[in-house]
Parts: C-alpha cells; sequence; structure tokens
C-alpha cells in the first residue's frame, strides 16, 4: 500500500539522493550476472569468428570457438548460454530436415559445450527458420504457414536437443499447442527434468532484423510473420498465450521484443508471478552499439540502464548480446 510523502520541507524527496551510498540503500532494483543470458551464433568450420556486420561486437562461431565462448561465459559467473544456428544455405529445405539431426551445428555445439564446460546450461532455439528455405518458423504451402505439421517438427527438433544435452528448450515458432506437444514428448523420453523457457509473447516486430542477417534468414523469408507472431498493437492477447504456455507445462516465459514491450513484461510478471524473462534483440543491440560506437550515447552507461529497466519492469532475466560485457563491468563494481 503506497503512502504519501508528508508535504515539503518536512519530506525533502531529494534527501535519498544526495550521495552514491544512500542511492544505492534505497535502490529498488538491482542487476547481477544471475539475470543474463548470452544468445551467441554457431557455423561451420574450425577457428571461425565472423563478425555480424549489422551488430556491432558480435561475431558467428565455429563450434570450437562456441566452446571458448562458453569457458569465458563460465568463469564470468553467466548462467547460461542460447544457440543460434547460422545454416549453410545447401542444407535449407522445404522439410526442414536438418531442424532434427541429431549432427546439426546446434547439437553439435551443445554436445561440446556439455561436454567442455557442463556447469554452464545450455538453451536452444525451437523453430524451423534456421533451415526452412523459406525462411519461415513454420512449413509452407501455398503460401500459408501450416499450423499442426509444424508442431510435429518441433517436436522432433527439441527432442533432438534435448538428447544432444540442452537444458532449456527455447520454443520460438508461435505456433499453437506446440509447448504442450514438446512437453509430453519429452516426459515421454525421459526428460523430464528438460525445461522449457517458451517465447510466450512474441510479436511481429521490425526489431528482428539484424538477427535475420546473423542467422542467414533474412534473403531467405518470403512475406512477413503476422499470421503467427504477435500485432505490436495487443496487450490482453499476452497475457492468454502466456497463460495457455502455462498450462500447456512451459516452466518460464518470455517476452520478444524488450525495451518497447517492458509494459507487457510488468503485466506478465504481475498477472502471473512466474519466471520472467525478456529477449533485448538484435535490433535494440544493434541501435545502443551503433550509436555508442559514432559516439552519440555513452555505450556502456546506456547498456547498464536498458538492462537494469527490463528488471524494474519485473523480469528475472534477460536475453542480451552484451551479456559478456555486462559481466565484466558488474565484477568491477
Amino acid at each position: 500500500m503506497s503512502h504519501s510523502p508528508a508535504a515539503f520541507p518536512a519530506a525533502r524527496l531529494r534527501r535519498t539522493r544526495q550521495s552514491s551510498p544512500i542511492r544505492g540503500l534505497v535502490r529498488e532494483n538491482t542487476l547481477s550476472v544471475d539475470d543474463l543470458i548470452w544468445p551467441v551464433f554457431v557455423r561451420d568450420g574450425e577457428g571461425v569468428e565472423e563478425p555480424v556486420a549489422s551488430m556491432p561486437g558480435v561475431v558467428r562461431r565455429s563450434v570450437d570457438k562456441i566452446v571458448e565462448a562458453a569457458r569465458e561465459a563460465a568463469d564470468l559467473g553467466i548462467p547460461a548460454i542460447c544457440l543460434f544456428p547460422y545454416t549453410d544455405p545447401a542444407l535449407k529445405t522445404a522439410d526442414c530436415a536438418e531442424a532434427w539431426n541429431p549432427d546439426n551445428l546446434s547439437n553439435r555445439a551443445t554436445r561440446a559445450i556439455k561436454s567442455a564446460v557442463p556447469e554452464i546450461a545450455v538453451m536452444t532455439d525451437v523453430a524451423l527458420d534456421p533451415y526452412n528455405i523459406n525462411g519461415h518458423d513454420g512449413f509452407v504451402r501455398d503460401g500459408e504457414i501450416l499450423n499442426d505439421e509444424t508442431v510435429e517438427a518441433l517436436v522432433k527438433q527439441a527432442m533432438s536437443q534435448a538428447d544432444a544435452g540442452a537444458d532449456i528448450i527455447g520454443p520460438s515458432d508461435m505456433m499453437d499447442g506446440r509447448i504442450g506437444a514438446i512437453r509430453a514428448a519429452l516426459e515421454g523420453a525421459g526428460h523430464a527434468d528438460v525445461m522449457i523457457l517458451s517465447y510466450a509473447a512474441k510479436y511481429a516486430s521490425a526489431f528482428y532484423g539484424p538477427f535475420r542477417d546473423a542467422v542467414g534468414a533474412s534473403g531467405a523469408l518470403k512475406g512477413d510473420k503476422s499470421t503467427y507472431q504477435m500485432d505490436p498493437g495487443n496487450s490482453d492477447e499476452a497475457l492468454r498465450l502466456v497463460g495457455r504456455d502455462l498450462d500447456e507445462g512451459a516452466d518460464m516465459v518470455m517476452v520478444k521484443p524488450g525495451m518497447p514491450y517492458l509494459d507487457i513484461c510488468c503485466r506478465v510478471k504481475e498477472h502471473f508471478g512466474v519466471p520472467t524473462y525478456a529477449y533485448q534483440v538484435s535490433g535494440e543491440y544493434a541501435m545502443i552499439a551503433g550509436a555508442a560506437q559514432n559516439g552519440w550515447i555513452d555505450g556502456d552507461k546506456a547498456m547498464m540502464e536498458s538492462l537494469l529497466c527490463f528488471k524494474r519492469a519485473g523480469c528475472d532475466g534477460i536475453l542480451t548480446y552484451f551479456a559478456p560485457q555486462v559481466a565484466r563491468k558488474l565484477a568491477k563494481q
């Protein structure tokens, strides 16, 4: 229950802002390394670190370099790393069969990380777009994104990731019914402890552009994703989607993108009180990193402020490409 302060001068609200120690004492939200999940891009080859032009400071790494990145993350105290594959265009097909190949990039990287750096949690992405010649998260027939047939494929993909040792499965496809189907399959195959972090409220956003460059999906995409990703004008719908995914067996939920949707983060956390995450997506990262690179903003301060805002909105954690920089900065504080 809130209380109105006494009248001035009995109440001088600047008293609690007068020095850094005092501001620290009354700070309502803080950011820690435990709040971070680091998304990384994996590609084929060996010894490769290939810059992503639209994401300053971000690279695509070969599996051996992904293992090095996982070791760096674990040493910094980052609890989880999230894998996104840059698939050879020759392996992209209409049936997306590479998505559940036990030896695809994502699964090879997962096994390598869990072997070399077992203490870090590995999160994987469940969606067909990195493997789809059409660039969509689901199967396409006559221009329509098929729901139920896609869910069957997503289950196979999720199972291959669990078999490879993934700790957290991240369905990002926004098909109806996929959480229940994946949870049932995991239970049936002895993967009861594998967690699902559902991209429950994922919006059809313009902020994903650099990510699609990073995974090589931009050129393949025909049309847009507005028949399965959420309308940016909707808020109540997000609560219905989150509620459904929790009912179907999601352990944690995500709002995506992040900063333009802090109101959704807040509503989800207040309404459900469950572990709630946000993805500070590629466009958000690129705007901060690009402006900092040009000297237009203080990059470190903007980075830290942006992530603290997620905590203030109720998030328990954030997927952010800034994770290693943030962890190093927090360690110095």
